[in-house]
C-alpha cells in the first residue's frame, strides 16, 4: 500500500571544494528538512565539491560507507534520508564519476552514477551504466543526475521499471532554464509522473547558476518553483495521483 511521500528539494550556497563548509551547510538543510517532516532531501549536482570539474579527480570520494560519516549520522539522527552530489572513484577507470551518494535512516550508504554526460565532461569523468530507485511508503522514486534527464533512454526505463516520481539533482543556469524546463514538462506529461529538480544557487564550474528547483505534475505543468538566488527548501508531497507543494 502507498502512503504519501514528501520529497524536500534543497538549495544551499557551495564553495569550490570546501568539504567541510559544504557538509555544514548540508545539515543545515537535512534538519530543517526533517522538521518540516520530509522523508527525503535532495541536493543539487556535486554538491559537496561544487561543479568543478577540474578538481573532481583530486576531491572523488572512494565508494566506501566510512566517507561519508556525517552525512550519514545527520539522516540517522534526523530520520530522513539523505541524498547528495559528489565525485566517485571508479572502479573500472581513472576518472571519477559524477555521483550521488543515498544515506538512509537505518545507516545504510548507496551510490549512483551519472550515466549521460554533457559535452567536455568526459574529460574528467567517466560515466555509469546503473539506473538507480528508491522505494519510499511504497512509491518508486527514479534518481537522474542533470544530462541524464536531456536523453530519453533514461526517463523511459524509469517509467518501465515502476517509477512514481522522477527526481533530478541539477546544474541548471540562468540561460538554459527554459529550455530544460521544456524537456522536464515533457518527461511528466509522457510518462504521467511527477519530476523534480534541484538546483544551484552559486556560481560554480564557471556556471552562473538560477535556482528555481521546481515540481511539474504528471500533465506537465509547473506547480512551483523556488527563488533563484536564496537558500531554501521546496516541499512536494506526493500521495496517489495528488501532489502538494510549498516552499520554504
Amino acid at each position: 500500500m502507498k502512503n504519501g511521500v514528501t520529497i524536500s528539494l534543497a538549495q544551499i550556497p557551495i564553495a569550490r571544494g570546501d568539504l567541510c563548509g559544504n557538509i555544514e551547510n548540508h545539515i543545515k538543510m537535512i534538519e530543517k528538512s526533517s522538521y518540516c517532516k520530509a522523508d527525503v532531501v535532495v541536493f543539487p549536482e556535486l554538491s559537496l565539491t561544487g561543479y568543478e570539474l577540474d578538481l573532481a579527480g583530486e576531491l572523488a570520494f572512494s565508494p566506501d560507507p566510512m566517507r561519508f560519516k556525517e552525512l550519514s549520522q545527520a539522516s540517522v539522527e534526523n530520520e530522513i534520508i539523505v541524498i547528495a552530489g559528489c565525485p566517485l572513484q571508479a572502479n573500472n577507470s581513472s576518472k571519477p564519476t559524477i555521483g550521488a551518494v543515498i544515506c538512509f535512516p537505518d545507516g545504510s550508504v548507496q551510490f549512483y552514477s551519472k550515466q549521460y554526460l554533457h559535452e567536455g565532461e568526459d574529460k574528467y569523468c567517466s560515466f555509469g551504466t546503473t539506473d538507480y530507485f528508491l522505494t519510499i511508503n511504497g512509491h518508486q522514486i527514479a534518481l537522474a543526475i542533470c544530462a541524464d534527464f536531456i536523453t530519453p533512454e533514461h526517463s523511459q526505463r524509469a517509467k518501465k521499471l515502476g517509477a512514481d516520481a522522477y527526481v533530478v539533482s541539477a546544474l541548471i543556469s540562468g540561460n538554459g532554464f527554459t529550455t530544460d524546463s521544456k524537456i522536464l514538462s515533457e518527461i511528466a506529461l509522457e510518462h504521467r509522473i511527477p519530476v523534480l529538480v534541484s538546483n544551484h544557487i552559486s556560481e560554480t564550474g564557471g556556471w552562473e547558476t538560477c535556482g528555481r528547483s521546481s515540481v511539474w505534475d504528471s500533465f506537465g505543468k509547473l506547480v512551483i518553483s523556488s527563488s533563484e538566488k536564496e537558500s531554501g527548501l521546496v516541499l512536494c508531497t506526493i500521495a496517489g495521483n495528488e501532489i502538494e507543494v510549498t516552499k520554504t
